[in-house]
Parts: structure tokens; sequence; C-alpha cells
């Protein structure tokens, strides 16, 4: 199941950057040609821009397609590097979590206050809490599932599980 939210997830991020692709140039082209400056461009394109970057972040995590660096992880044991795996998604957890609370209070107070971009379009600012909210969610919960398969492999590969520890 959480898998198939990921692959949405990635689908609809994958949309966002076609729109975006579409926005842009078409208010390139109305304002070259025309002389007429699309509605509130820079809002809509800030919150696509959420939504292209924050809602793949699951199933690149799933994957394990992050950019990393590991000149010196590569010089260290196979039990060891999984084990450093591990601590990384810990980590990671653990540094979501008060993006994950304060995104959160950020959406509830938008969406109760119906607080609104000012533009030609009066957009309203909770949909891309919410959107910022749900993705960095997810990937929590996909770095959980990780850590627990991870240390689980780990503990089964270095006598961990025969020894109850």
């Amino acid at each position: 199941m959480l898998g198939k939210c990921e692959n949405i997830l990635l689908g609809i991020g994958a949309a966002a950057v076609i729109l975006l692709g579409l926005l842009i140039t078409a208010s390139v082209v109305t304002r070259s040609l025309f002389g007429i400056a699309l509605p509130d461009t820079i809002v809509l394109v800030r919150e696509l821009m959420v939504a292209a970057i924050i809602l793949p972040l699951a199933a690149t995590t799933a994957a394990r397609n992050h950019v990393s660096v590991s000149f010196f992880t590569d010089r260290l044991s196979a039990r060891i590097r999984g084990w450093c795996i591990i601590f990384g998604s810990i980590v990671g957890m653990l540094a979501l979590l008060p993006l994950i609370y304060a995104a959160g209070r950020e959406f509830i107070h938008l969406a109760s206050s119906g607080s609104f971009y000012f533009g030609d379009l009066n957009l309203p600012k909770w949909p891309g809490r919410a959107i910022f909210v749900v993705g960095i969610a997810v990937c929590w919960i996909r770095l959980l599932t990780l850590a627990v398969t991870d240390i689980r492999a780990g503990a089964e590969t270095t006598g961990l599980a025969e020894s109850g520890h």
C-alpha cells in the first residue's frame, strides 16, 4: 500500500513539473508577444515547485536514490555500512519530525483562518501546506519502514537476533 501511495505522489510530482514548464512557457510567451502577464504566475510556480520537490521524496527514499557521498563509507565493511545506513534513516526520521509538526500546525492555521494570497485569483494558501505535510509524512513513514527492515536484516546477519538483543 505504501508503494502505491508513493507512486501516486511521484506521478503528481511529475505532473507538477510538466505544469511548471507549461506555465512558465505560457507566461514568457504571453508577456513577450502580447505584453500580458498571466495572473498569479509566481504564486502558482512556487506552489507547483513544492509539489514537484516534496511529493517524490518517499519514492526516492524507497529506491535509496538520495544524493550521498560515500568516499568514506565505501572503505568500511559491509556490516558497518549497513549500520551507517540504519543510523542515517533514524537521523532522517528525527530531522523530519519538527518539519512535520511545524508544517502541520501551519496547515491547520491556514485552513481554519481561510488565508489566501493577495493577487488576481485570491488563491488559498493551505493547499501548498497540505502538499508539504503529506509529502514529508509519507517520506517519514518510508524511512521508518526502511529502518525497521534494515535493523531486522542487520540483526539477522550480525547475530543480534539469536542473542536476544
